[in-house]
């Protein structure tokens, strides 16, 4: 079992800065993220702002214009950072609120740092430009990237006393970390190609005729682009369906955060599988009254109470 430690009622006023300034990060570049966390209690949402906020900027130094052996020294400056902050080197009036608030974070929850050092291996991976022969490969770079993530929002989350086959809970927050990040493999597959980066194995590829890649609108000649993006899905579904076991392992409104989160991928993958041909046309993305719909639906435990009976997400597969 996975418990959580209460916040202190007080928080002081540098630290709750720090934290207002990683939500301010959360709600202006976490369009689905910040679904999921609002629904949760305030110490719980601060503490999970605070790990996107350290992601987003490891993900931005990725992503940025910077030459590689700039972006690689960045990358071992932010780990050191987490050096510091797993050492309790971090005060309360550091110049750096991330570090400020994620300092406190860790020390109101038990949150596994170590994953946070994952993320950076995995975006050391885009930096090298690498690519994925098979999906045992690119499970190695989700696991990095999302799964480390999902690890990382347990500490947060926690497991309900007694909660049955709690020992697994780690292990279904990383899959559905996988789950979330080959939907967003498959939805970001054009943006991916035109930035020199391909992501889905070159197994798969081979296998659908994509391998000449996806840098225009419409799929390479004589290919079955549609297979390819149906085989995938199909794949993503199965780990939503196991990674959705967490679900009633965890309070209430922890669980209505997964669950919307979730929920979000979960019909945007199901948008992509309508129509395939949509993520090189441009970015598939959902409206915002289906994300507060979601929301609302997580927070009622419908999708807990499907897993609850079934075992299983394929019922909640199907009722989406």
């Amino acid at each position: 079992m996975i418990r959580t430690v209460d916040s202190p009622s007080h928080v002081s006023a540098p630290v709750l800065a720090a934290y207002r300034y990683c939500e301010t990060v959360t709600g202006q570049q976490a369009r689905n993220f910040a679904y999921g966390i609002r629904l949760l209690p305030t110490p719980k949402r601060r503490a999970m702002s605070a790990l996107y906020a350290l992601s987003r900027r490891v993900d931005d130094i990725g992503d940025g214009d910077l030459a590689d052996d700039v972006k690689l020294a960045r990358l071992d400056e932010t780990r050191a950072l987490l050096a510091r902050v797993r050492e309790g080197g971090v005060a309360e009036d550091d110049t750096d609120p991330v570090a400020v608030a994620l300092a406190h974070a860790a020390g109101a929850f038990p949150i596994p740092l170590g994953g946070l050092d994952e993320l950076i291996d995995g975006v050391r991976m885009d930096v090298r430009g690498e690519t994925y022969e098979t999906w045992d490969d690119l499970k190695v770079y989700c696991r990095c990237v999302a799964g480390a993530i999902g690890r990382l929002s347990l500490g947060v989350f926690g497991t309900e006393p007694g909660a049955r086959g709690a020992e697994r809970a780690a292990e279904y927050a990383d899959t559905l970390g996988l789950a979330l990040q080959l939907t967003n493999i498959l939805r970001d597959v054009r943006e991916d190609a035109q930035g020199g980066r391909t992501y889905l194995p070159s197994d798969d590829l081979a296998k659908f005729g994509c391998s000449a890649g996806f840098d225009g609108p419409t799929p390479p000649e004589g290919s079955d682009f549609a297979g390819l993006v149906h085989f995938e899905v199909r794949r993503a579904r199965a780990l939503f369906a196991e990674g959705y076991q967490l679900l009633p392992m965890l309070d209430r409104r922890s669980g209505a955060c997964v669950a919307a989160m979730a929920g979000i991928y979960r019909r945007l993958l199901d948008r992509i599988a309508r129509d395939p041909e949509a993520v090189l046309r441009g970015r598939v993305s959902l409206p915002g009254h289906e994300k507060a719909y979601v929301a609302v639906r997580g927070l009622s435990g419908l999708d807990t109470r499907h897993v609850t009976r079934h075992g299983s997400g394929r019922s909640v597969r199907r009722r989406a």
